[in-house]
């Protein structure tokens, strides 16, 4: 068993028997939506969606809900949508031939195709939440969707500045990863009826999700090809200009601005790793991982549920360690 096996065998027996049943329906529930658009993008979602992943923003719908009501199977399922559909057009945007380690729908069909098929998981998304008939679901997913946006904007902008400051780099992690961590949140207490633990689980999702992509960017200096799904130092080749590079140029200056090919990448990637950037980048999504801990302090969540939504933080760690 690997570790992401082990981290999601804890919070699913942590999280108790329904919320393995609320995956299941969901992973069900995503195998129809790719099904049933016609059989050339039903090809290209379905081995999106086959791909996988940790299913994490499904989870934190199920764990900041209550129950196995079939609105949760919805909002599980939008998210996720929505989560596939900017990974699609990301890899449009980037030309990348790998996503964990398998061809991308760009690499293996081509960009209109990929563009298509990102266009249908994202409008099927906010189908699955329109049929629960919730405004404020729709509008916390929508919400999201235009922080993604907003956030990816910024990314290009960013493209290889070697001024990029850290507050920037931190609102970009916000916007373009944790909105969706957040969304997720929400709407499990929108569906379990208590809106009013919506803000303080939302926070949770928020500073999650910071972390998580703080250390996705440590990762892609430090980890390998084969753990990653994807070359080392990729986010140099595409210019993003993550923590790792900006707190490694305090310290060496004179680091390049731009990289163009792989072992550019990689050469760049150990000049980052020796001034110790990583261990303060650590540092900093761990800090905001024991944030989201605390945000959870006082909720009025059975203690089985704190449990597993704290599992889920620590899986974060645990994935990037």
């Amino acid at each position: 068993m690997n570790t992401a096996q082990a981290q999601l065998g804890a919070v699913l027996s942590a999280g108790g028997p329904s919320l393995a049943r609320l995956l299941e329906r969901t992973e069900a529930r995503l195998a129809e939506v790719a099904e049933t658009h016609g059989a050339a993008l039903g090809v290209l979602a379905a081995g999106t969606l086959a791909a996988g992943g940790k299913r994490l923003r499904p989870v934190l719908v199920f764990l900041c809900g209550d129950g196995e009501d079939d609105r949760l199977v919805a909002a599980g399922t939008a998210v996720e949508l929505l989560h596939m559909a900017t990974l699609v057009h990301d890899d449009v945007l980037d030309a990348a031939e790998l996503r964990r380690g398998r061809p991308t729908v760009f690499a293996a069909a081509c960009s209109p195709a990929a563009t298509a098929t990102g266009d249908l998981l994202f409008s099927r998304a906010f189908a699955e939440l329109a049929a629960t008939g919730s405004e404020d679901a729709v509008r916390a997913l929508s919400t999201a969707s235009s922080a993604l946006a907003h956030g990816e904007l910024m990314q290009r902008a960013d493209a290889w500045n070697e001024n990029v400051p850290p507050e920037r780099y931190l609102e970009r992690c916000r916007l373009k990863t944790a909105s969706l961590f957040e969304a997720s949140c929400r709407l499990g207490a929108l569906f379990r009826g208590r809106p009013d633990l919506a803000p303080a689980l939302g926070q949770f999702g928020e500073r999650l999700g910071v972390a998580f992509q703080m250390l996705d960017d440590v990762l892609d200096v430090s980890g390998p090809a084969e753990r990653t799904g994807k070359p080392r130092g990729a986010d140099l080749l595409d210019g993003t200009v993550t923590l790792p590079l900006i707190l490694a140029r305090r310290q060496d200056p004179t680091l390049p601005g731009e990289v163009t090919t792989p072992q550019q990448a990689e050469a760049v990637c150990e000049r980052i790793a020796a001034t110790g950037a990583l261990d303060d980048a650590r540092g900093q999504a761990l800090a905001h991982v024991t944030a989201a801990k605390q945000a959870l302090d006082g909720l009025q969540l059975s203690q089985q549920r704190t449990n597993a939504l704290q599992l889920v933080a620590d899986g974060v760690v645990e994935r990037y360690a």
